[in-house]
């Protein structure tokens, strides 16, 4: 059997044609079968590719919220409380933060939390939501005078001329900074709680007016109204209406 084997070539060449065939047909086959999940496959890679882009769609809707608008942020107080518990003392931390813009713009926000920086980052939410905008004279100093009560704190702010600096302490000082004033004078009666302070001194600023403001209301000129106040020519009082901006 040996001998017949070896002798018939075809006998050699017939157990290699049946996996020829095999290889040849079944197998494409299968090849052909994987081919679409090697599609699905690619087609996932597609998938992913869209995910990158919709991630960066995402950071740029977050860079527009922002607003690329570079923010003053002032710590102004932090105050460490305790409670006990059946296991000891569990510690809490709350933080006073005053934001703002540095052109009119500020507010202010506490937060609490078990860690500072929680605790810092939950104040700054809160008062950039909580921004006020203040008219400025010139952009460095108040229209004019104003008083601030809240509580047992009271605040008086001056408006000052130009070179005078911030004349504040405290929290009062951070409000300024914060705030974009460059000339003020300011004066604090009563508490020195700094959580009373901020507020009493927000709703002095809350009060003030601009001679813009004031002559829509009052259906006049701003000229009018800038001549009957500091005694100007009528030349003089346009040219500083015409300088005078929010």
């Amino acid at each position: 059997m040996s001998d017949e084997i070896t002798q018939n070539p075809e006998a050699q060449a017939a157990p290699d044609a049946a996996p020829a065939a095999v290889e040849g047909g079944d197998r494409p086959e299968g090849r052909g079968a994987r081919g679409p999940r090697g599609g699905r496959g690619r087609g996932g890679g597609d998938r992913g590719g869209r995910g990158r882009r919709d991630d960066n769609r995402r950071g740029g809707r977050g860079g527009d919220e922002e607003g690329g608008e570079e923010l003053i942020e002032k710590l102004v107080h932090i105050n460490r409380v305790s409670k006990t518990v059946k296991g000891g003392k569990r510690f809490g931390f709350a933080a006073l933060v005053v934001v703002g813009d540095g052109k009119g713009r500020a507010g202010f926000g506490h937060g609490k939390a078990r860690e500072v920086p929680e605790a810092i980052s939950k104040a700054t939410a809160a008062a950039k939501k909580a921004m006020v905008r203040v008219p400025l004279r010139e952009g460095r100093t108040l229209h004019h005078d104003g008083l601030g009560h809240f509580g047992a704190g009271r605040v008086h702010v001056r408006s000052a001329p130009a070179g005078t600096g911030i004349i504040a302490g405290g929290p009062m000082r951070a409000v300024f900074e914060s705030l974009g004033v460059a000339d003020v004078v300011t004066k604090s009666i009563g508490t020195s709680n700094p959580y009373n302070m901020i507020r009493a001194t927000f709703e002095a600023l809350g009060e003030q007016t601009s001679p813009k403001s004031v002559a829509q209301r009052r259906g006049k000129k701003i000229a009018d109204l800038m001549a009957r106040r500091e005694g100007l020519s009528a030349a003089e009082a346009e040219a500083q209406a015409e300088a005078v901006a929010e």
